[in-house]
């Protein structure tokens, strides 16, 4: 069996940093470990650099920012979030790793059924599920779960703060009525 890995281009999810602040090397490097499709809003750009990410695309509002020859510099009015979803759902992604400050989905959710979406913060890791999602965990992993109706779940039990938790080893199921439920797990 080979090491060799042949991933065509648009399989993995690409990464766009939004925000590195004090994201862990380690699971940077996980996220960039399939070579993806980098992506960096401006205000980024030189602390990617300093890191030595192969950067793809720069979006942003400085035009006058100094890039690499092979990089792809993208006009945007704005450095928000849906600006990127919406040009790589253009670019045909089927998936999108993004490294922010907050992992909230309110200006994402429209963009669900065209991209799935994973928000990383520095200590946290978010995404949505649908109904009769199903993931196996280790017994004490927790879970914030942005409560917006009524769900049932299997191996998981409230915490005083308004976590779950995981009980036991094994799979944790999720069924509700709404489109998506939104968790976000420790990293």
């Amino acid at each position: 069996m080979s090491s060799h890995h042949i991933v065509r281009e648009k399989q993995e999810p690409a990464l766009y940093i939004h925000y590195l602040g004090n994201f862990s090397e380690e699971n940077l490097g996980q996220l960039l470990e399939w070579s993806p499709t980098v992506l960096v809003a401006a205000s980024e750009y030189e602390k990617a650099l300093s890191l030595g990410i192969k950067i793809d695309v720069v979006i942003g509002i400085d035009d006058q920012i100094q890039i690499q020859e092979s990089t792809k510099f993208i006009y945007a009015g704005v450095e928000n979030l849906p600006t990127v979803v919406k040009y790589l759902i253009h670019e045909g992604y089927p998936a999108v790793n993004i490294i922010s400050n907050e992992n909230r989905f309110d200006d994402l959710a429209d963009f669900l059924p065209e991209i799935n979406i994973v928000l990383f913060t520095e200590t946290e890791k978010s995404y949505a599920v649908k109904s009769g999602f199903s993931i196996w965990k280790p017994k004490g992993t927790i879970f914030h779960i942005d409560i917006i109706s009524y769900f049932e779940t299997s191996n998981l039990k409230p915490a005083d703060n308004g976590d779950f938790v995981v009980m036991e080893d094994g799979f944790v199921d999720f069924n509700f009525t709404t489109d998506y439920l939104f968790l976000s797990e420790l990293l």
